[in-house]
């Protein structure tokens, strides 16, 4: 096998080892590097199977070990196609079934196997009268070979959708009536049947069968997520014991695909009389890249018997090519693979995908990457043939155990990160407090970053060396080595120092093969380094036998492990990816500190700009734990938490609502005494004392206690996750329950469950409220569908009853995103039949007209009088079709609102910085010497200074629009806010050409009131702007009139009613089929006040005692002028007459 680094299998093996052997570390995260492999290993496959070919076919002069170390050659294109083609569409079946093909519209037979008409009774031997008359043929009709019910049952198939979920179909031979299962698949030129002979007659049994295999995979399931987490190891040792249970094989496998393609049995479930192969390594050939690709368009593939006869296949003339057998279970063993089985003493085997899937950057072209991780492989030492339900089955299994793998696989992912910045945390707290070489000579050192056998220090010529390293002399010959050839400032790593190129690495013998380097500065360098790959891996087999003199050319397990051993040869264990991202982290780290530590020596400063960064880390943690206080006692959630003795210490507002429990009465009193009802004391108990352990539990029901004398007799539901509360310590002090309320949905849910007279009139009612409901029997047959799951789905319930649910109805009729979301359905459903609820699961389907539903599905087990399950009963809860556009929209709006929202904050704080300018300013002027009229412009400054900082502190516009406007009242002089509106509008009025007139009782000045001055001063500005900007420039103009009005309430205080009337000229033209402005400007917020229509009737409201009212009269004179009168009244709170100056008319 190629090694890791030898990737471009079209350069010349010299400079290819030289190119490929030393990979610069950015490279390891190119997301076509591991297709560009997967390609090149084609080439590699390709000539071992023509070597192969050359031997006869046989094997019997065909040298493994010594074919896969041959050097690369070249391979033309031509003989790759030849390759595949043979692999694909080799033209043969294994014989425990038949095989026929069909045109998708016509039903004419295009190709069949020899045997098809042995197994279907067509032959003249089983029928005499058949001597003269053939009925299977190229051509023929292919429903006329079974009986007419199995005809529909094909016809239907061949107009599915998704034709692979109706597998199996149960059909019957017309000539001999024998049962069979059709497999259906479509190719490129038609659908393909594959019959396998079925072991009963009754199709009630096959199904009940096919039921039971499924339940037995949903119980391994259930086993495989209930495995505690972060132990990949007993996931796959869970797997394997599963599977052999399930299958009955004589030994069972978990495979692994590393990195460099290479694979490894990391697990084994086996008969004790068999020799073991946990811990066997292989090259990447001994499963060619071809076969990898077909077990993922075929995920289950089983061989009954490497010995049998292949059969072949007897196709139209006319077709192009060999039929396409890649989705066929009858697909014939290539002859190299039979021979290995043999050789082995593995007769029969049956071998399962493990697909996970990667993250964005492994995906290609926008979709995320699907990933064979490797295979479950079972063996048997005789012929053994498995159904087609079991094997379904086992895929379910497989999809169950691929997702758990795929969490189990980010989890481990995710703690190898951890680990790395721990050490890496540790390594610059060295850094910080010791000298660089301290990472060397302390511990942790460098060398519990990664996996290596040795690490170095080569920092300002001299050398630290730990574990197995080269000696100085050899380090100083790679640092040169280094920087003559590979100079690049990121670093590089090699599984294989000799094809890197590096003349002395024969001198290094296997202690030393593998290297990483990271470049610290100019001559500065941090070394790990790896042994030999045969030291790490070990085979639990049995050793060599002396008399196996055969052994290393047989195509044998032994045989594989010697091959890998040659391959993999003065090379150690490859570098992953994780791996050089530690290594680069820490590059990058000590890059930084190094360069610092030659600028300047003060450790003080380092540890004051830490102890800085943690004081602001720890303001930052108080704002977020106060923020997190307030979520959660305004969450619309039912959320309350406990003491270590179960005694409430938090007790939100929504489940004091619930409950009627008012927070000062929930608190102290006992969960599981005072709270919860006596049935469900056990489980709440149970709850707390696990939570405290730090065992948390999810989904689980609790039944509250309700204490307002409305709902004295009602319970609450509540379905909650405890979680394990804890101090800055982490010692757990209590456990916290987030909960949601399902006593609405509980109700519904015993209606549908217990009562039995009025079921049919309340699930099939045409009510909005009533659910889509669907139900099954034992066997998932569809049994019920509601009239909001016709609506729904668009299938009648005639179109769906008695179907299976999982395949037929879902899966055809509603077609669902991949074979995992039908893994997930089928756990639900039969977890459901087993007593085991599912509570909204996330299931989205397509309906009749391919539009995509997303719903929330709960599954319910179904009981009849006597209470033994019968089925399931489940729910589906879904947004009302007008709403989800509106919440699509609103997505969308709050995505804009709060990208507006930054920009508003950033102008906002942008307008501050010289706004604070002004107000330095304005203060400094005020300690100067000013005449009366300066101090008064002064004044209307620093009025129009506040308006503008009111403004920027308005910028919650969630506030404004519920009229929740903070006010900030207090005293000041009525004359000043006229003179801070008069003096905003005059710039405007200047350049209009209009002018302003004034009427303004002389002690309106001298009024000093109560209320906040910057609001009230920005909405008579605004009206008065308003005014100005609509009014005709040409002999225009606008009038303000002040009318106090003194009026003495209850209190004794005294209240000002005051009526400013702003009067403008205006063309009676204009007012021809229009509104005046004013009242346009009424309809929007640019007061930022609270603006209510009432009729005609704007209306301000302030909080406190500011009120303020406005009519708009219209006033017509002659010469077709009209005055537009808008008289707006307010109140205010007079505190005082104050002895003012004059205001001065501008």
């Amino acid at each position: 096998m190629a090694s890791q680094s030898q990737r471009q299998s079209n350069q010349p093996a010299h400079n290819q080892a030289q190119s490929s052997g030393t990979s610069n570390m950015r490279q390891h995260h190119h997301p076509t590097e591991s297709v560009s492999k997967a390609i090149a290993q084609y080439t590699v496959d390709a000539q071992l199977h023509a070597v192969f070919e050359q031997s006869g076919g046989t094997g019997k002069s065909f040298d493994y070990s010594k074919s896969v170390r041959t050097p690369n050659q070249s391979v033309p294109e031509e003989q790759i196609t030849a390759y595949l083609s043979k692999i694909q569409r080799g033209g043969h079946i294994q014989p425990f079934g038949c095989m026929i093909a069909a045109d998708e519209q016509s039903f004419r037979v295009i190709a069949y196997s020899e045997n098809a008409k042995d197994m279907l009774g067509l032959t003249p031997q089983s029928v005499p009268s058949l001597e003269k008359q053939e009925i299977l043929f190229v051509g023929a009709d292919v429903r006329i070979l079974f009986r007419p019910s199995s005809a529909v049952l094909l016809e239907k198939a061949f107009g599915a959708r998704e034709i692979t979920l109706l597998n199996p179909i149960w059909i019957h031979s017309k000539n001999s009536g024998k049962p069979f299962y059709a497999i259906l698949h479509r190719i490129d030129v038609g659908i393909v049947i594959d019959l396998e002979p079925a072991r009963t007659e009754d199709s009630a049994l096959s199904i009940a069968g096919a039921v039971q295999s499924q339940k037995l995979a949903v119980r391994a399931i259930s086993q495989l997520q209930s495995l505690p987490g972060g132990d990949i190891k007993l996931l796959c040792d869970t797997v394997v014991d599963s599977v052999r249970e399930l299958t009955g094989y004589d030994r069972v496998m978990v495979y692994k695909f590393h990195e460099d393609e290479h694979g490894e049995v990391v697990a084994e479930n086996k008969r004790v009389d068999l020799e073991p192969y946990i811990g066997l390594h292989y090259p990447s050939t001994d499963i060619p890249q071809a076969s990898r690709f077909l077990f993922k368009q075929n995920r289950v593939r089983m061989i009954v018997d490497c010995h049998a006869i292949p059969v072949s296949v007897i196709q139209d003339e006319g077709l192009m090519q060999p039929l396409c057998l890649v989705g066929s279970t009858l697909r014939a063993p290539h002859g190299c693979h039979a021979q290995y089985m043999e050789n082995m003493g593995s007769i029969a085997s049956l071998a399962m995908a493990v697909i996970i899937y990667g993250n964005d950057e492994e995906a290609i072209g926008g979709r995320n990457s699907m990933r064979l991780w490797g295979l479950v492989v079972c063996h048997h030492t005789s012929a053994r043939c498995i159904p087609f339900p079991l094997r379904y089955a086992c895929e379910f299994l497989m999809q169950a155990f691929g997702l758990q793998l795929n969490m189990e696989l980010q989890l481990a992912s995710q703690l190898l990160e951890k680990h790395v910045l721990r050490t890496q945390t540790l390594l610059c707290d060295m850094l910080l407090r010791d000298s660089p070489t301290g990472i060397v000579t302390q511990s942790p050192s460098i060398m519990d970053l990664v996996k290596c056998d040795g690490a170095a220090l080569y920092y300002q010529g001299q050398y630290y060396p730990l574990g197995v390293t080269p000696t100085e002399a050899q380090i100083k010959d790679i640092v040169e080595w280094l920087l003559t050839l590979h100079g690049d400032p990121t670093g590089l790593s090699t599984d294989s120092l000799a094809d890197a190129g590096y003349p002395g690495a024969a001198f290094l013998g296997d202690a030393v093969c593998g290297m990483a380097v990271a470049y610290i500065a100019e001559r500065d360098f941090l070394f790990w380094f790896r042994s030999h790959t045969a030291k790490e891996v070990k085979w639990g087999g049995a050793k060599h036998h002396p008399e196996d003199k055969d052994d290393g050319q047989r195509m044998h397990p032994r045989s594989s492990f010697k091959a890998f051993l040659e391959v993999v040869k003065s090379r150690s264990l490859p570098w992953e990816n994780a791996e050089m991202d530690a290594i680069h982290s820490l590059q990058l780290i000590l890059r930084d500190s190094f360069r610092d530590a030659e600028a300047t020596n003060s450790k003080a400063v380092v540890h004051n700009q830490l102890k800085d960064m943690e004081l602001q880390g720890m303001d930052e943690l108080s704002s977020v734990a106060r923020e997190m206080v307030r979520l959660i006692e305004t969450a619309t959630a039912p959320i309350f938490a406990v003491d270590v003795e179960g005694r409430i210490n938090g007790w939100n507002a929504k489940v004091a609502e619930l409950t009627g429990l008012s927070v000062e009465e929930a608190m102290g009193k006992s969960l599981v005494h005072d709270l919860v009802y006596k049935e469900y004391e056990e489980i709440v108990d149970k709850l707390i004392h696990r939570a405290v352990k730090g065992e948390e539990d999810k989904n689980v029901e609790i039944k509250l206690r309700t204490f307002c004398s409305e709902h004295q007799k009602k319970a609450v539901f509540v379905v909650v996750n405890a979680c394990s509360s804890k101090d800055y310590m982490d010692n757990i002090v209590g456990v916290c329950f987030v909960g949601q309320d399902v006593t609405g949905q509980k109700v519904v849910m015993d209606k549908y469950v217990l009562i039995q007279g009025d079921y049919k009139a309340i699930v099939h009612s045409p009510n909005p409220s009533i659910p889509p409901i669907f139900a099954s029997d034992e066997n998932t047959c569809c049994l019920e569908w509601n009239t909001a799951m016709e609506k729904l789905t668009g299938w009648s319930r005639g179109e769906v009853v008695g179907k299976m649910l999982v395949g037929e109805v879902f899966g055809s009729c509603c077609r669902l995103k991949g074979p995992d979301a039908l893994t997930k359905f089928m756990i639900a459903l039969h977890n459901a039949i087993g007593g085991i609820d599912t509570d909204k699961l996330p299931f989205s389907f397509f309906d009749r007209n391919e539009k995509n539903v997303q719903t929330l599905l709960t599954a319910n087990k179904r009981v009849n009088m006597k209470g033994d399950i019968i089925g399931a009963f489940c729910f589906l809860q879904i947004a009302s079709p007008e709403l989800q556009p509106s919440l699509k929209v609103q997505k969308q709006q709050e995505k804009k609102s709060f990208a507006r929202m930054k920009e508003l904050a950033y102008i906002c704080q942008e307008i501050k910085n010289p706004l604070s300018g002004i107000h330095f300013t304005n203060s400094l002027l005020e300690n100067t010497d000013l005449t009366e009229d300066q101090q008064q412009f002064l004044e209307t400054s620093a009025a129009c200074e506040k308006q503008i900082l009111k403004i920027i502190r308005d910028i919650d516009l969630e506030s404004i629009e519920n009229g929740s406007l903070e006010l900030e009242k207090a005293e000041f002089l009525l004359g000043s806010v006229i003179n801070a509106v008069v003096s905003q509008a005059m710039l405007l009025l200047r350049e209009r050409n209009l002018q302003l007139l004034r009427d303004i009782p002389e002690e309106i000045k001298t009024l000093a009131v109560y209320g906040d001055q910057a609001r009230i001063q920005q909405v008579l500005a605004d009206f008065l702007l308003n005014m100005v900007r609509y009014a005709p420039s040409s002999a225009g103009w606008v009038e303000i009139h002040v009318c106090p009005t003194l009026k003495q309430i209850s209190d004794g205080h005294t209240l000002v009613h005051t009526e400013f009337r702003y009067l403008e000229r205006v063309l009676q033209t204009r007012m021809l089929g229009l509104q005046h402005p004013l009242r346009s400007f009424l309809n929007c917020k640019l007061t930022l006040v609270m603006l209510h229509r009432e009729g005609m009737v704007p209306k301000i409201q302030f909080q406190g005692l500011s009120v303020c009212q406005g009519r708009l009269i219209w006033l017509s004179f002659p010469e077709n002028t009209t005055v537009a009168l808008y008289p707006l009244t307010i109140w205010f709170l007079l505190l005082h007459r104050h002895q003012s100056r004059s205001i001065t008319h501008t």
